[in-house]
């Protein structure tokens, strides 16, 4: 829905997650499902031993990914530079 009423309003959006992309949105710059999803599983396991919440130090994703979609940006009448596309981890055509 979200990325509907972007889409009809015709504004350029960056996204948290790659699906709003997939789904018709212009970009997305999301952190690794993987590393977050570990992250939060060492989390949990510390405060089942024991550990309290406020003691466990709060974490900062190191690695993202950049997912582009090139038929939306053509739809907005955006040109995405070529050193973007070339760093992006994808690009949706």
């Amino acid at each position: 829905m979200i990325v509907e009423l972007v889409e009809k309003n015709r504004l350029p959006a960056i996204y948290p997650w790659r699906d709003y992309v997939e789904a018709g949105g212009l970009m997305a710059c999301e952190v690794e499902p993987y590393d977050l999803g570990q992250r939060l599983a060492n989390d949990v396991h510390e405060i089942l031993n024991g550990a309290k919440p406020g003691d466990i130090p709060i974490y900062q994703p190191a690695k993202f990914a950049l997912v582009i979609n090139l038929k939306t940006a053509n739809v907005l009448g955006l040109a995405i530079p070529p050193g973007s596309l070339a760093t992006a981890d994808a690009v949706i055509e």
